[in-house]
């Protein structure tokens, strides 16, 4: 029996707009120092602009580019018998999500267009059309986990 309590995973409530979800999580991650209105404007600003370039739903163009985005595996470091091995492992759901929305953050800031909202978007229809920097770094973790196969048998 655990003595600690079990810590409960907490949604976040779903964003006015939209009403998704996974919006109000990618809005609370593109925020920077508690400016929550501003990262709002940003997202929804991105979401036009797709809208205006792709004539697609910005939401639906926004959940394809995340779910491309998102690894199914990735390595991780274990030590045995003084050896250091990759081991490939799966990556479960919560932090699949994560590491997809910090991806696209990365890579959308370090992007050259003018307002982040441009680049934003810029990002999210690249990923749609499974391309860019978010998408290669995507594939890049998977030829990782690939490549070290042989030490599968070290998961625990």
């Amino acid at each position: 029996m655990p003595r600690r309590k079990i810590k409960k995973t907490r949604e976040p409530e779903a964003d006015v707009r939209l009403n998704s979800t996974v919006v109000a999580q990618f809005i609370n991650y593109m925020m920077k120092g508690g400016k929550k209105s501003t990262s709002e404007k940003i997202f929804y600003t991105a979401m036009d602009i797709i809208e205006e370039r792709s004539g697609k739903k910005g939401l639906e163009v926004f959940t394809t580019a995340l779910n491309n985005i998102k690894p199914i595996l990735e390595v991780t470091t274990k030590r045995v018998g003084g050896a250091n091995y990759q081991v490939p492992i799966e990556v479960r759901p919560s932090r699949r999500t994560a590491l997809a929305m910090r991806w696209v953050l990365t890579y959308s800031r370090s992007r050259p267009d003018k307002t982040m909202a441009e680049r934003l978007a810029a990002e999210f229809l690249a990923a749609f059309r499974k391309e860019g920097p978010s998408m290669k770094k995507r594939e890049d973790t998977h030829r990782m986990a690939e490549a070290n196969k042989a030490f599968a048998h070290f998961r625990s």
